[in-house]
């Protein structure tokens, strides 16, 4: 094979140039189980020659939902892809009216699910859609397997079929459709062609620093975003061994069984990292703690490519043996790369952890770009602090008139499944697709991403106000876990704030400080916390502007989170729902109560 052309060349083009042993690996009970780079293909073509059986013809919609990440969701994918037909993956965790809207919008006809909070939810709802059989990968009563569908494709006398239907994929037929998360309204059917994401992942190989067959990597990221999912192919490719992680609750101990050199992770997730570290060290005493914020206040100031001089460089040799050391033994002891992508990376991460050897490489892109339109790599001056690195060599990017990224090259989707109009709005004549994120490119080439064209408001007093930049900022406040910046056609800006509630107790504990029962409510409604947090956002507040300074903020009694639906699939704010839940503080905020 000399080229890849559609996705499902790439475990084709593993098998040519470095098979592995262990290409795929889920956890099973308290085993974990692989499959080599053959067996991967094998089974993939038995699914292919099943779902033929099953009457699956070219352009055909299958519907995938999984809790996580796993081996079975892979070799789906490629059965499908292989047969013309197209992979809808649905997020698990979205609400039955939006399963019921994805499978009739998709117009899909075959569903395979994980597990039984799944299935129960496809199956209250099954009757509205042209599904004619929910497969699961898990063992469940009562539901047919996926398994039917191999041992139908153990004979292969239909092979020659599979192939054919292989021959006839071109690189601009779609390859799938994935609905975005919207913040508002229903969700967009995003059309991807095998060209689109095949581009996308070959555009973005050259930024990475693996070595073809010699890497592990564990994926926790649900797979039907498409950041994850590039990921996986971009590591296929490279011949990267994948472990699909048990849960995000188990990826700790995930980390130390498998030991990776590579994940990716959302910022979220790295927040939430450095915050159990620095809590740890918190519990220090003695030269123990004050070593360890040495090390970290060092850590805070780091620079790349010994910007700061021989005599800083070698203070962080010091404290990479002493401290940082240890961090990246949390991490299994072998990562050498973390890629970040979904929400902008606050500069002090990127820092702390280069500075710590767990290098984190922010990109940029959307569903719609297949994802990455721009990411950075340490390698050859390519990381810089604060951006999102180049933009890959064969996408081009230009700023308009307000700011606004727009994109253009083979990355970019077709359109918006059955919703011309939509797909006009954001895709124009001259091929340039409008991102909504406002932007900048620097003397050395590298994109910043300064905010949400559509989340930047003006203030009665006709002052705009870009919130993501001061939510991101105030959020290095170990005593808030979420905030959303809130003030369009206000006479100023004002802030709704979920606490880290786990921090605050600890904190409360320290202080002795009374927090009555502990519950969440106490908590948001204690007079010292609020007090105490008023002094986070009055330090923060010195970072802004006099018109972008959040002038007054409420607590909210409870959690923001994706279940509970504050929270996109991806960890994005949903601005408008959080509001209206929160109405009565909303309004407090402004003195209307």
């Amino acid at each position: 094979m000399n080229e890849i052309k559609r996705l499902f060349d790439f475990p084709y083009y593993q098998l040519e140039k470095f098979p592995l042993e262990e290409a795929l690996a889920t956890k099973y009970g308290n085993e974990w189980k692989t499959l080599s780079t053959q067996q991967y293909i094998d089974q993939a073509n038995a699914i292919s020659r099943g779902l033929l059986r099953l009457g699956i013809k070219p352009n055909d919609k299958i519907a995938v939902i999984s809790t996580s990440n796993r081996t079975e969701w892979n070799v789906m994918d490629i059965g499908i892809l292989q047969l013309g037909a197209q992979n809808v993956p649905i997020y698990p965790t979205i609400s039955e009216e939006d399963y019921a809207y994805v499978l009739n919008h998709s117009e899909a006809i075959y569903c395979f699910v994980s597990d039984q909070e799944v299935l129960d939810k496809v199956n209250r709802i099954k009757s509205t859609t042209q599904l004619k059989e929910v497969y699961s990968f898990d063992e469940i009563t009562g539901c047919k397997n996926w398994t039917e569908i191999l041992k139908d494709g153990e004979d292969k006398g239909n092979q020659d079929e599979v192939e054919k239907a292989k021959a006839a994929v071109k690189p601009d037929d779609l390859a799938t459709l994935i609905y975005t998360s919207g913040t508002t309204g229903k969700p967009k059917g995003v059309m991807l062609t095998h060209d689109n994401i095949v581009s996308d992942v070959l555009g973005s190989a050259p930024r990475v620093p693996f070595e073809p067959g010699t890497y592990v990597a564990l994926s926790f990221l649900p797979v039907c975003h498409i950041f994850e999912r590039m990921i996986l192919y971009l590591y296929q490719y490279y011949s990267v061994s994948i472990y699909f992680a048990e849960s995000i609750d188990k990826i700790s101990d995930n980390l130390k069984e498998v030991k990776p050199h590579v994940i990716s992770a959302v910022p979220r997730l790295l927040e939430k990292v450095y915050d159990k570290i620095i809590a740890k060290g918190t519990a220090l005493d003695g030269i123990k703690k004050n070593l360890f914020f040495w090390a970290v206040e060092l850590g805070l100031e780091y620079e790349p490519y010994g910007a700061n001089g021989w005599w800083y460089e070698t203070k962080l040799n010091l404290a990479r043996k002493i401290i940082f050391s240890k961090w990246k033994e949390g991490l299994g002891g072998n990562i050498e790369l973390i890629v970040s992508g979904s929400a902008a990376l606050q500069p002090r991460l990127a820092r702390i952890f280069a500075a710590a050897e767990i290098p984190v490489m922010e990109g940029y892109g959307l569903t719609e770009t297949s994802p990455v339109i721009a990411v950075n790599d340490q390698r050859n001056h390519g990381f810089k602090i604060g951006t999102v690195g180049k933009v890959l060599d064969n996408v081009e990017v230009k700023i308009a008139e307000d700011g606004e990224i727009m994109a253009k090259g083979p990355n970019i989707m077709k359109g918006y499944y059955k919703d011309e109009e939509k797909t006009r709005e954001v895709l124009k004549d001259d091929g340039f697709f409008h991102t909504g994120d406002i932007g900048e490119i620097d003397k050395d080439g590298f994109l910043k991403i300064t905010d949400r064209k559509k989340e930047m408001f003006k203030t009665s007093g006709g002052k705009y106000v870009a919130p993501q930049l001061i939510e991101n900022i105030m959020k290095q406040s170990r005593f808030i876990e979420q905030i959303m910046v809130v003030g369009d056609g206000e006479k100023m800006p004002s802030a709704l704030i979920q606490p880290n509630f786990e921090f605050i107790t600890d904190w409360a504990n320290r202080k002795n400080i009374d927090l009555g029962k502990g519950t969440e409510t106490d908590i948001a409604n204690n007079k010292l916390v609020k007090e105490r947090i008023q002094e986070e956002v009055d330090f923060y507040n010195q970072k802004f502007g006099k018109w972008e300074r959040v002038k007054t903020f409420e607590l909210t009694p409870d959690t923001w989170s994706i279940d509970e639906g504050h929270l996109t699939p991806t960890m994005k704010l949903k601005r408008r729902i959080i509001r209206d839940r929160y109405s009565d503080l909303y309004e407090k905020l402004y003195g209307r109560f």
